[in-house]
């Protein structure tokens, strides 16, 4: 993929090197734990982090705009690709994209949703409407995914991206009505179509961006290297030997692929109704 000619988003706030910003659990903590997930940590895990934070923090949102060095500029370019793309959608139905602030980070930082750790893996908050990311990630995603790549990392963005597309659409509201009313069984279930859904729209993304970022074969095949990655089943497996199918909340490494090759595919947000479909 060649990002040279994407222009870099200025809805960036980068507080690398600032420490610890923000602080305190808010309402939508339990939120963070499930679309940190994404990545395969532990939800509660990830909850009972931003639990710990029990006294307000000073909070400083560090510098606005496009970073200057190299990893803050691919992640501006990529958010910028991404609002040229949900703009134009969104106004094909006569709506109004509102973007969401990218923040950069390192080891923890605070959100609307409670206290961020980089542990955690990316997430968006939905209570400010933010995508929380520590670069370093991109280096596990290397790593410890087995998922090297421009679009790899792009992919990452965009999904967080496609959480933001399901709060503007009201997708989040099923998740908030479901939480402590039904099984958790079902909440996973439903957990699992929101994660596909954002999958999905990633893919969308993908669809619309590929000619201005000239993505090729080998960058497509990237993504989806990711997508199979971090599939429930290939987690559980690595991580505990064993796969257990009632506790995904995500879905399996061949549902994500579908999914996102869905949303690629087609281009249309229409496609992407998880909560209608009768099969995953």
């Amino acid at each position: 993929m060649d990002l040279g000619n994407q222009r870099a988003s200025s809805n960036v706030q980068d507080r690398r090197g600032m420490g610890m910003v923000g602080g305190g659990l808010g309402v939508g903590g339990i939120l963070v734990a499930i679309v940190a997930y994404f990545f395969g940590f532990d939800p509660g895990t990830a909850l009972n982090v931003a639990e710990q934070v029990t006294a307000p923090h000073e909070m400083r949102e560090g510098s606005k705009g496009a970073p200057a060095d190299e990893q803050g500029q691919f992640a501006a370019k990529v958010l910028g690709s991404t609002e040229d793309v949900w703009g134009a959608v969104f106004q094909q139905s006569n709506a109004g994209y509102r973007a969401p602030t990218l923040v950069l980070y390192e080891r923890q930082t605070g959100s609307a949703c409670g206290t961020g750790q980089s542990a955690m893996g990316p997430f968006y908050c939905p209570g400010d409407e933010k995508l929380y990311l520590d670069l370093s990630f991109f280096r596990d995603l290397q790593a410890r995914f087995r998922a090297p790549g421009e679009f790899a990392r792009a992919y990452v963005i965009a999904h967080e991206v496609g959480h933001h597309v399901q709060k503007l659409t009201g997708a989040f509201r099923k998740l908030e009505a479901a939480q402590g009313r039904v099984p958790q069984a079902e909440y996973n279930r439903l957990s699992v179509r929101m994660e596909l859904q954002a999958d999905c729209y990633a893919g969308v993304w993908g669809h619309h961006a590929r000619t201005g970022i000239q993505l090729n074969a080998q960058d497509i095949a990237a993504a989806l290297n990711a997508a199979t990655a971090i599939g429930d089943d290939r987690l559980q497996q690595q991580s505990q030997g064993r796969i257990v199918p009632e506790s995904f909340t995500h879905g399996s490494s061949e549902q994500r692929v579908r999914w996102f090759k869905r949303g690629l595919d087609s281009g249309r947000p229409k496609d992407c109704d998880t909560f209608a479909a009768a099969s995953l």
